[in-house]
């Protein structure tokens, strides 16, 4: 299925669901939370806030595959994590140099994933002319949608954004957010938003889909 935008979109009947079953997470001998369960469908928006040092990166981390629960399973579709070769979670830093190599320019760095989808570039905004940048040369918005293009060529069902527009200035929050709403709409992405900023969970999340981890703790 394509968008308006010529964008290969992601087909599915809905039935998809990416869910965390009684999940803990500990630092040392420290519960960060426990037994926190989520049912999330595609083509939604969910929230997860909460004040600093709550685990909420930990929390989307480990929905995203790269950390292991101290409790509990992360399944899609019935099926765990750890069974899983290609793990259809991607995950989006705060800061987006976090996950690039300075050395590389930005054709390679949004290659690195898998092929380019050339409506998807346009609807992102990422410029040819950035191809042969490096990512020192863009601004912070410039660089969050160059990650979010390269996040999509993994073809993922779901998004973890952490904070991703927290360091941005309030009309490039605005750019990124609305791009990313769409995205859910048209081409039936999940996304998982981490924040503490209340105004924007009011205004990307209905409020069913909002989950405050310091309820846990």
């Amino acid at each position: 299925m394509q968008s308006r935008f010529g964008v290969l979109c992601l087909k599915t009947t809905f039935t998809h669901m990416l869910e965390a079953r009684n999940v803990s997470a500990v630092y040392g001998s420290r519960i960060i939370f426990d037994h926190v369960s989520l049912r999330l469908s595609l083509g939604t928006v969910y929230c997860v806030s909460g004040p600093s040092g709550c685990g909420k990166t930990t929390l989307g981390r480990i929905l995203a595959g790269l950390n292991r629960p101290a409790g509990g399973e992360i399944l899609y579709d019935q099926e765990s994590v750890s069974d899983t070769k290609k793990w259809p979670v991607q995950y989006l830093y705060q800061s987006p140099l976090t996950a690039m190599n300075p050395r590389w320019q930005i054709k390679k760095i949004v290659e690195e994933a898998g092929s380019v989808d050339a409506g998807l570039a346009r609807m992102l905004g990422v410029e040819t002319e950035w191809e042969t940048r490096y990512p020192h040369e863009l601004s912070g918005g410039q660089l969050q949608r160059v990650s979010i293009l390269r996040s999509l060529g993994a073809s993922p069902a779901f998004l973890i954004a952490d904070e991703i527009t927290a360091a941005l200035d309030p009309v490039a929050q605005a750019q990124i957010w609305q791009l990313l709403l769409e995205l859910t709409e048209r081409c039936k992405l999940g996304i998982v938003a981490i924040s503490h900023d209340e105004s924007l969970i009011s205004r990307i999340a209905q409020p069913g889909n909002h989950f405050s981890l310091s309820d846990q703790n």
